[in-house]
């Protein structure tokens, strides 16, 4: 481990040489590939030639390659044989995603996410115990290709779980069998009756269902709280949505000053990120040395036709970039939907900022993910509100009518206020979001928020309708239609309600 934070540090001392080293890699690696000649691979020699000649790539661009490889061919988009595919479940959407995982990306990539993570942490609290019980982890479910039986699909933490040598293995919990289970409901019940017994000193995954689990365990054993039934528990890593809104949640059921709480950033595309520093909220360290090469198009020009990408050492602290990405797996300038803002440039720490799709911006708000966390964070601090879940969407200007927002948020603990909640969401909104101060001033195009409190177990039971219950999913923040928020106000009894 400590001779890893010494390779960390040289590619924090020298970010530029990582990357472009890693860019001439991937190349040279992919050139004989089906892509690389298409696009004379062979003789790419620059970063400039390359985003010349290779045009930035969505899904749908790329499916008919990796359509081709889950049907059996190889060397393709990469010339490592691909028997893996992370099954993307960033939204609730039915089409999923299939990313291919190739040994290269599984190995030094996602491996290497998961072992840098732990050096990380043992370097900034040298006392842990962390070893000394095992890690519980929440996965998905993997099942065979329906192409190909050969090679199987599946959320990307089963197809981590699945590959992981026997020495990590023994050091978490619960067994396969369990932990890849994919009916939700079964599988929490027999994580409840392995775990419990067991002496848990990590977690990880995402705080939704986490937390979902955790309740459980204290429903069952009529414990107060976590550290009743483990004791030396002191480390949460979790990822996927934003922990602040979640943050209150967990200090009420694990009640430890010295429980600590580590973000990192890692996706079916690839692991990016991981909380290098102590007492940091959400800052992540940008991991440079992972088989990933960066591009960044500015959030104002990301829909058009062929935006400008800049490179590394381009990016500005403050602003927000859609990130794109070039892999070790065969993704070539691909946009992954994710938006980061820097906040710092040596070394580079980004903060996730939302998703591409994800925002309103009905009346010209230009609302993000982050602002709506930071907002509904700030309100239940001055309200005692816990939240479990929140979506929210425009309404729209009808004939002699202003529009505004409409938020639907599920509490664990209510507000002592709700209209006092909804103040304070509109105000921090305000005051971090300019546009969307401007267009609330006099009420000029936006009114003040409607903010509905939605029954206990609203947002899993929509989830479940869909599917979706488990792993990776989760709830759409932000919509600039007002699709899912109709659908499950109505499904609550909500629908027509107006404040």
């Amino acid at each position: 481990m400590k001779k890893r934070i010494h390779d960390i540090d040289l590619f924090r001392k020298y970010p530029h040489d990582v990357q472009n080293e890693l860019f001439q890699d991937l190349i040279s690696t992919a050139k004989g590939t089906e892509f690389g000649k298409k696009y004379g691979f062979n003789d790419t020699k620059s970063v400039k030639t390359f985003q010349e000649r290779v045009p930035i790539a969505t899904y749908e661009d790329l499916y008919p390659y990796i359509e081709r490889v889950m049907k059996g061919e190889q060397n393709i988009l990469w010339p490592s044989k691909i028997e893996w595919f992370a099954k993307s479940s960033g939204t609730t959407n039915a089409r999923s995603k299939f990313i291919p995982v190739s040994p290269e990306s599984l190995e030094d990539c996602h491996y290497k996410g998961g072992k840098d993570m732990l050096s990380l942490y043992v370097n900034n609290y040298p006392d842990t115990k962390l070893f000394t019980g095992k890690g519980l982890s929440i996965g998905g479910s993997h099942h065979p290709n329906e192409f190909n039986a050969k090679t199987s699909c599946g959320d990307v933490s089963a197809v981590i779980m699945q590959n992981l040598p026997i020495w990590a293995e023994a050091m978490r919990t619960p067994p396969l069998k369990v932990a890849l289970m994919d009916k939700w409901e079964e599988k929490i019940e027999k994580m409840l009756e392995v775990t419990v017994p067991e002496n848990v000193t990590s977690l990880s995954g995402v705080p939704t269902w986490t937390y979902v689990l955790l309740k459980r365990i204290l429903e069952v054993t009529g414990k107060k709280n976590i550290l009743e039934v483990w004791p030396n528990l002191e480390l949460f890593t979790h990822g996927a949505v934003a922990f602040g809104p979640y943050r209150q949640l967990f200090k009420e059921i694990i009640p430890s000053a010295q429980m600590h709480y580590l973000e990192v950033y890692n996706a079916s595309e690839g692991f990016f990120g991981i909380q290098d520093q102590r007492n940091t909220e959400d800052e992540m360290l940008l991991m440079l040395d992972y088989g990933v090469y960066y591009e960044f198009i500015p959030i104002d020009l990301f829909e058009e036709e062929n935006p400008k990408t800049l490179t590394l050492d381009q990016v500005e602290l403050g602003k927000n970039y859609a990130i794109v990405i070039s892999t070790n797996a065969g993704l070539w300038r691909y946009k992954i939907g994710d938006t980061v803002r820097f906040t710092n440039l040596s070394p580079y720490r980004i903060k996730i900022s939302g998703r591409t799709k994800h925002f309103i911006n009905a009346f010209g708000e230009e609302m993000i993910v982050e602002n709506a966390e930071v907002a509904i964070t700030k309100a239940c601090d001055a309200t005692g509100a816990i939240i479990t879940n929140f979506t929210a969407a425009p309404v729209y200007m009808e004939s002699g009518k202003r529009g505004g927002h409409e938020w639907l948020i599920e509490f664990e603990k209510a507000p002592d206020s709700l209209p006092r909640f909804t103040q304070v969401l509109d105000e921090t909104l305000r005051d971090i979001n300019s546009d969307y101060d401007a267009k609330r001033q006099n009420d000029i195009a936006l009114l003040e928020p409607i903010v509905h409190a939605a029954p206990t177990g609203t947002f899993m039971d929509w989830l479940s309708k869909k599917g979706k219950l488990g792993g990776q999913h989760k709830v759409p923040r932000l919509s600039n239609t007002r699709e899912y928020l109709e659908e499950i106000m109505e499904m609550t009894g909500l629908a027509g309600v107006k404040n």
